[in-house]
């Protein structure tokens, strides 16, 4: 996954998201204030640019103090291909799985999918 750190690539990213509202609603209010200044030291992440599969705003990585804390490792995604979301799910290193996280989403089928993904590790989801 890249990050998206250009103010370029943020507004893009800003308009493209808004056409699809509201499902990019969690993902596009973190876009919107990295894109602003970043105050809440929040990375966007994508799988490629400029045609990606999915989005993922999480606080940066060196922000997070306690593994446990699944307030302080939220994470929203948007995706465009189901594919892309197994894949992040799967294994890569934009979600630690290693550490209790919540996952923000407004598209029918993202429950699902963190379930199977879990399942598939052992792990618990609530």
């Amino acid at each position: 996954m890249q990050i998206l750190r250009s103010p370029a690539q943020l507004h893009l990213l800003e308009e493209t998201l808004r056409n699809s509202l509201p499902t990019t609603l969690p993902v596009l209010g973190t876009v919107m204030t990295v894109a602003r200044g970043n105050p809440a030291s929040h990375e966007v992440l994508v799988d490629s640019w400029p045609n990606f599969g999915i989005v993922l705003t999480r606080l940066c990585p060196k922000e997070h103090k306690d593994p446990r804390d699944h307030y302080t490792n939220q994470l929203a995604v948007f995706y465009r291909d189901k594919g892309a979301l197994r894949a992040l799910l799967g294994g890569t290193e934009a979600v630690v799985q290693a550490r209790a996280f919540q996952m923000l989403g407004m598209q029918e089928g993202l429950d699902e999918a963190v379930r199977e993904a879990a399942g598939a590790k052992g792990l618990q989801v609530e």
